[in-house]
């Protein structure tokens, strides 16, 4: 049930502020391919009930809006990049609600976790995207931090401590792909 290109597709994960888009981009700058899915058009928001996108959605949301919406990743893409992983390990990083869908794709997983004031301090300050700023926003990562760890290393995939420096973190996450390990579920 492995991904059948010859070079691993990785999914790196971990909650909003753990410092993916830092490592993605530091991986970008080194050479490799990586993508961030937040940015690079394969998430979007997707209304809960209809299951209709989102084409632009308000920054900053307003309250509710994690009620009515979902941070969705787009299987098609995902595919196609997967297709195209042939010529070296492909990353994709990104968290999103419906990962499950996708998790077929990938030769291994890394979730990049960090404690809860790490988290709060990342999200408030950041000045990349909003996404934490708004009371809910934040409430809802820290709910989700409070069993990222667990519930991944349950899974199998590969844990790495996002407190760690950036480079050591991406050095770490081009050594996961190395051992290619095991997706979650399997």
């Amino acid at each position: 049930m492995c991904h059948t290109s010859p070079m691993p597709l990785v999914w790196v994960t971990g909650n909003s502020g753990v410092g993916k888009s830092t490592v993605c981009d530091l991986l970008k700058d080194r050479g490799e391919s990586a993508v961030d899915a937040d940015w690079e058009g394969y998430n979007h928001w997707v209304e809960r009930t209809s299951g209709q996108v989102v084409v632009d959605p308000p920054d900053p949301v307003p309250a509710g809006w994690l009620d009515r919406f979902a941070w969705r990743i787009n299987r098609t893409r995902v595919e196609a990049l997967a297709a195209g992983s042939h010529e070296k390990a492909t990353f994709l990083f990104g968290t999103v609600e419906n990962e499950v869908d996708v998790w077929d794709l990938f030769d291994s997983v890394v979730c990049i976790v960090v404690d809860d004031r790490t988290l709060r301090d990342r999200l408030l300050t950041r000045t990349t995207n909003s996404f934490g700023k708004h009371p809910e926003e934040l409430a809802a990562a820290l709910g989700c931090n409070e069993g990222m760890e667990s519930t991944y290393r349950h899974f199998g995939a590969t844990i790495l401590d996002g407190t760690r420096p950036a480079a050591e973190v991406a050095d770490a996450v081009l050594a996961a792909a190395d051992r290619r390990t095991v997706r979650p579920g399997e």
